[in-house]
């Protein structure tokens, strides 16, 4: 669905400029969401005026979703870099696997081959050339991971956000 894609690419905007902002000491808290990110207050005015409702709340449960579970979202990210520092991550690529490692681990109706596929066309959009196999494979894995864990218990990975 476009909507979604759409929802998507504003919400990896989003992560990608929480990241950057909450690197400097006057956001208090790690996990806060400075003004204006949840109103997309980086678009043009027009398009921002023009911003489905539709599209604005489902970025705006990605990016609540994984700022709130940032924590257990990085720890994921972590336990499946190989041979790879999660300092040295850019941040087109962490923004990208944060919101769809959120969705992996706490959106379990959406198909994981949706946000594995979704995850490679934005990285080819805005990542660099290679970063959509990088993506790609650190996805795939943790999706192994949270799918053997639901098998194990009967439910997803981690409770709903």
């Amino acid at each position: 669905m476009a909507s979604r894609r759409k929802g998507r690419i504003l919400a990896f905007q989003a992560l990608y400029s929480w990241d950057a902002v909450r690197k400097f000491p006057a956001v208090p808290a790690e996990t806060s969401i400075p003004e204006g990110l949840l109103e997309f207050s980086w678009l043009e005015p027009e398009k921002q005026k023009n911003l489905d409702e539709n599209i604005s709340n489902f970025s705006r449960l990605l990016i609540v979703g994984a700022i709130e579970n940032i924590d257990a979202i990085d720890a994921m990210i972590r336990s499946h870099l190989q041979n790879w520092d999660f300092s040295r991550l850019n941040r087109v690529d962490l923004a990208i696997l944060r919101m769809s490692v959120y969705t992996l681990m706490f959106q379990g109706d959406v198909a994981p081959s949706i946000v594995i596929d979704e995850a490679i066309g934005i990285s080819k959009e805005f990542g660099a050339d290679e970063s959509y196999r990088f993506i790609n494979g650190v996805l795939d894995n943790i999706r192994r991971t949270v799918q053997k864990q639901a098998a194990g218990t009967g439910e997803s990975l981690c409770p709903r956000a």
